[in-house]
């Protein structure tokens, strides 16, 4: 694959975070309102703004156009200055105590292997930002998944953190390969292939049980086995938005219905599900891209 087409598809999938971070984020409102204009299909009419979950996935966007793969000491720092640049972003507690000691000067190493007594973190804060990894090197599986490996480890050490983020690599790889006709795997193939090449871990088994569940269940069915993101953790996040991503991937504005009708953590899943769909679905409604905030126009794209 040509340089500039991997820039291309990595800034693709960026940009498909950001839609769905921006859209996810509109609806932190009550959960009745919430579900009102899920079933009415009614976007808010103002402006949108994103996350952190675009503003990680900014900095990584920004490592792989300037060296072409993940440089941990180098993405650990650009972390630390967009977090600086406004932490006000949503930004979750262990997020704001290891960007915040990687910025006085502390190893991003000894910051995130020391999160949760020791343990590493399992959040779902690897995956959110993966995608442009696997639309980059999205004709090398193996560099995929070793690239999405690094650039988890800046925060996440526990397995689990580090797989959900392999798992949306990986699938935002098949998807783009969908794209370009050299992958065919649909549904629960897909979700198949995807969980093989990851390693041994709840994350891995939950996908599995994804794979287990059709189109047509319910979403408070594929809620109740697969999470929603209220614990904030990779196991509870990434199925299910692989299992979006395995049944709505030809339509980026369905995807996203489909994801946010969850509830959970809104603008996270919106954003997971955006990255990997955005690299197979054409049409982007115009009504959000004019709402939303675009990565380029701020101040974190630098």
């Amino acid at each position: 694959m040509k340089l500039e087409n991997r820039i291309k598809n990595a800034k693709r999938a960026l940009d498909g975070i950001a839609l769905g971070d921006c859209f996810g984020q509109t609806f932190f409102v009550s959960e009745e309102e919430a579900c009102r204009r899920i079933r009415d299909r009614k976007i808010l009419n103002e402006p949108w703004h994103f996350t952190d979950d675009t503003v990680m996935a900014i900095g990584i966007y920004r490592i792989l156009e300037k060296y072409g793969k993940i440089n941990q000491d180098e993405l650990a720092e650009v972390f630390a200055r967009n977090y600086a640049l406004d932490w006000h972003r949503g930004y979750g507690a262990t997020a704001h105590s290891i960007l915040r000691s990687i910025g006085e000067g502390e190893s991003w190493r000894e910051t995130a292997s020391s999160a949760f007594d020791g343990m590493g973190s399992m959040g779902n804060g690897g995956a959110m930002r993966v995608a442009p990894i696997g639309a980059y090197f999205a004709d090398d599986m193996d560099k995929v998944l070793f690239n999405a490996r690094a650039s988890a480890e800046v925060t996440h050490a526990h397995v689990e953190g580090i797989t959900g983020a392999m798992a949306v690599a990986a699938a935002s790889a098949l998807l783009l390969n969908k794209k370009l006709g050299g992958y065919s795997g649909e549904g629960e193939d897909f979700l198949r292939d995807v969980a093989e090449k990851l390693p041994e871990s709840d994350t891995k088994y939950k996908i599995l049980c994804a794979a287990a569940m059709k189109k047509e269940s319910s979403i408070d069915y594929v809620v109740s086995v697969l999470g929603n993101g209220l614990k904030l953790t990779s196991q509870d996040t990434v199925p299910f938005c692989l299992w979006c991503a395995a049944y709505f991937y030809t339509s980026l504005e369905e995807a996203l219905w489909t994801a946010v009708s969850a509830l959970g953590d809104r603008d996270t899943i919106c954003a997971i599900v955006g990255g990997m769909v955005s690299l197979y679905a054409d049409e982007i409604p115009q009504q959000w891209l004019d709402c939303m905030e675009h990565p380029e126009e701020s101040e974190f794209f630098i």
